[in-house]
């Protein structure tokens, strides 16, 4: 008997080497964008903290100008209560009603300060200091699912009395 080789024993290989190198560049494509929307989220998330950092200050400033303009405004503000600072009519303020700047929410809390009755030194315990106040700043804004935040404490003194 003779044995005859079929010449169609390499049918169908060519459909299975199209789906291989679909596969592949399918799967190539998908990476891709998996990698462009992670650069577009760490990109916006660099923004957004560079926009925040820069409010961040600014929130600062806007207390440093309340405090030169009159330790009077500073004085009168509750310890622990919430303020939120507003730029209005050529001036800064410090509210109650909150406010945003975009997508980021600025807010200022003001604590008493107690120094140390024998040395001086800002303490946890001791005598209350009128004439200074710490202050924290912290921004805020939504990230996609998640919140983030950034936060700024620094004491406030009543450098203008004499």
């Amino acid at each position: 008997m003779k044995f005859f080789k079929s010449k169609n024993v390499n049918k169908g290989f060519l459909m299975v080497e199209i789906l291989i190198v679909a596969s592949v560049i399918v799967g190539a494509f998908i990476v891709a964008l998996a990698v462009a929307q992670n650069s577009i989220f760490v990109a916006r998330s660099a923004l957004y903290s560079a926009q925040a950092g820069f409010l961040l200050e600014e929130g600062v400033q806007a207390v440093k100008i309340l405090r030169d303009n009159d330790w009077d405004n500073i004085s009168a503000l509750s310890a622990s209560t919430t303020y939120y600072p507003a730029f209005s009519s050529g001036t800064w303020t410090l509210s109650a009603t909150p406010s945003t700047v975009g997508n980021f929410t600025r807010i200022v809390e003001m604590d008493s300060v107690n120094r140390d009755n024998s040395t001086g030194d800002i303490s946890s315990s001791g005598t209350d200091d009128p004439g200074t106040k710490l202050f924290t700043v912290t921004v805020s804004w939504a990230g996609g699912p998640q919140n983030f935040s950034k936060t700024l404490s620094f004491y406030l003194s009543d450098i203008f009395t004499e």
